[in-house]
């Protein structure tokens, strides 16, 4: 869109690089390019804009093949304005002289008319097209029909455009029937990926085997060791069990020795002494039946005296002396209370016993 600014009731018009400006006033052509800047007066100027930059138009219609099924063309068509001229005079590319803006559509006419070419061409060609083979080699067969239809079609020279190229994206069926041509695909598909799946199960069961035939090799190989390990360590210890029991025999035999030694000494030293103790037991025995001796013939000799002495002694005395031993021998008596009848009988009795025994025949 140009730029117009406003100055003093004049108009200036800036174009762009890729705008062709037509300037007539009063019927004469009087700028006439691109990139042009120019002065005008808004009410004797009819100003025309042609872009001539290459253009993008995405077209999608639909299209019936031979077999009455429809599919839908997706294509892009690159164009451009080759004769600015002659697409002013045949298209309407008049713009405000206020604003700059296109007074109409001429874009739209151009799209309506390259869309309608293209299309016709491609319909021409699918109607003659089973959908497989459509669908197999039609993007490559329907670019090259539309690109040499659009090329040979008489309007498009005429209203001054040039088709720069023609893209055709896809060619698609209707949703139920692209679905169903793929079904065999996929069906194949997913023969190859089962296939596949059970190849790799089968390696992977093939190399589950192969670990497990190796863990079973090594817990074999783990098992055939431990027994190794388990007779090493019975050999060890039955050679330490007999290093220990021929220690405890040597050790059990010094033990016993020196038992005996101790014994033996114990022996001795309890003979020494049971001997000493004999012999001082005999000793003592011979002392004892001395002294025993010495004192029974010291008794004997003192009972001999005394008996002589009290053979000697006449009665009287031997009752005094039984009564001062008597009174030796007797408890300590603080009191003594001597009724009539024991002092009588008393006296009765110490007076027969001081009488004397009537010799006989007296």
């Amino acid at each position: 869109m140009a730029d117009i600014t406003r100055r003093l009731g004049r108009r200036h018009l800036r174009g762009a690089p890729t705008a062709h400006v037509r300037h007539h006033r009063a019927g004469r052509l009087v700028h006439d390019g691109t990139g042009l800047s120019f002065w005008f007066h808004p009410l004797t100027a009819a100003l025309s804009e042609i872009p001539v930059d290459d253009r993008e138009l995405a077209m999608t219609f639909h299209a019936r093949t031979t077999d009455f099924q429809d599919v839908t063309v997706q294509a892009t068509v690159t164009y451009r304005v080759g004769d600015p001229a002659l697409a002013a005079e045949r298209l309407d590319f008049s713009i405000d002289p206020d604003t700059g803006v296109w007074r109409g559509a001429p874009l739209e006419q151009l799209g309506t008319l390259l869309t309608e070419t293209a299309q016709e061409h491609a319909l021409a060609l699918l109607a003659r097209t089973p959908l497989s083979a459509a669908l197999a080699d039609g993007v490559g067969a329907v670019r090259e029909r539309v690109a040499a239809g659009l090329a040979a079609d008489p309007r498009l020279p005429a209203t001054g455009i040039e088709v720069v190229a023609v893209r055709v994206g896809a060619l698609r069926p209707e949703p139920e029937v692209e679905r169903a041509l793929r079904t065999p695909a996929r069906e194949l598909i997913q023969q190859e990926a089962d296939r596949a799946t059970y190849e790799r199960r089968a390696v992977a069961v093939e190399r589950e085997r192969a670990i497990a035939e190796n863990e079973l090799a090594s817990r074999i190989e783990l098992a055939r060791r431990e027994e190794q390990l388990v007779e090493q360590r019975g050999t060890n210890a039955r050679r330490e069990a007999e290093e220990l029991a021929a220690a405890d025999g040597v050790r059990a035999a010094a033990e016993a020795a020196r038992s005996v030694r101790l014994a033996e000494a114990e022996a001795a030293r309890t003979e020494r002494l049971a001997a000493a103790e004999a012999a001082r037991a005999v000793r003592m025995a011979r002392a004892e039946a001395e002294a025993a001796r010495e004192v029974g013939e010291a008794r004997a000799q003192a009972q001999a005296a005394w008996l002589r002495v009290h053979g000697e002694v006449d009665v009287a005395t031997l009752h005094a002396l039984t009564g001062t031993r008597l009174a030796e021998n007797l408890p300590h008596i603080d009191s003594v209370t001597v009724s009539p009848d024991v002092l009588t009988g008393l006296l009765a009795r110490l007076g027969g016993a001081a009488r004397p025994d009537p010799e006989p025949g007296a």
